[in-house]
């Protein structure tokens, strides 16, 4: 190579040079990697036990949910008997030839152990005879004048309604003044 060439390669290198230089002073240099932060394991702990507790929490609800929903189909399916209980007792009762109607005293203690398990259950037995007619408690089945009685309100109850709670599990057919 002839000094002419030199001169050009090394006019040449030089802004590299210079380019290089300058990134080396413009990066900083590397530090050592930190240690990963430790966890707070307090904290950790407080949020497991409120995601278990919460856990229990809706376990217990679905527990009851499922007992409610069970309770709520047993009844449905007793209900129809009780109430054709009611009424074979209501027309043995009026038949003439038992005046101490011993038989249906003993049946009425029956259905009164069953009205009363069936209460222990959390489901009871409403008749709304004489109150302000609600859609939400009551069904009407019909409607009549009555003197002395206020428009609206039930005069008489043909069959009992059932709540469970707050829940009705059937509403009672009355009759409604007009």
């Amino acid at each position: 190579m002839t000094e002419a060439e030199d001169k050009v390669t090394e006019e040449e290198l030089e802004p590299e040079e210079a380019l290089a230089q300058d990134a080396a002073v413009e990066a900083p240099e590397p530090e050592p990697e930190a240690a990963p932060e430790e966890p707070d394991w307090k904290d950790l702990a407080h949020r497991y036990a409120a995601e278990a507790d919460n856990v229990r929490k809706q376990a217990a609800q679905r527990v009851q949910k499922a007992t409610r929903d069970g309770m709520k189909r047993l009844a449905s399916e007793l209900l129809p008997a009780l109430d054709d209980f009611e009424r074979a007792l209501a027309h043995a009762e009026s038949e003439e030839g038992d005046e101490e109607h011993t038989l249906t005293r003993g049946i009425r203690l029956v259905q009164e152990q069953m009205l009363a398990a069936l209460k222990r259950a959390g489901i009871e037995q409403y008749s709304p005879s004489g109150e302000r007619f609600d859609p939400h408690l009551h069904e009407a089945v019909a409607t009549t004048p009555v003197e002395g009685a206020e428009s609206g309100t039930v005069v008489e109850v043909y069959q009992a309604g059932y709540k469970l709670g707050e829940d009705v599990l059937r509403p009672a057919k009355v009759v409604v003044s007009a």
